[in-house]
């Protein structure tokens, strides 16, 4: 559930997952689940929102591990003759 506020109306609207909300001024703020749309997104002010930010490591320290040894590979060449 995310809270926006309209900057022209002043109305703060709470979003719901399926039903859409508009405030009603010029300015067409509509609301639906997480999803924000309006004429001037500059007038919106996001009061709360439930994203939640977690940047923990997609690899482990293993993997790391495993790709800096990789990393220092070298590459084979090989010499063929052509006849």
């Amino acid at each position: 559930m995310i809270t926006v506020r309209c900057k022209v109306c002043n109305k703060e609207i709470t979003s719901h997952p399926t039903q859409a909300k508009c405030c009603g001024c010029t300015n067409m703020m509509t609301v639906t689940g997480d999803k924000v749309s309006a004429l001037d997104l500059s007038k919106i002010v996001m009061v709360k929102s439930n994203k939640e930010t977690k940047r923990d490591g997609v690899l482990s320290s293993e993997d790391l591990l495993y790709q800096e040894e990789r990393r220092k590979r070298k590459v084979r060449k090989l010499d063929f003759e052509i006849k």
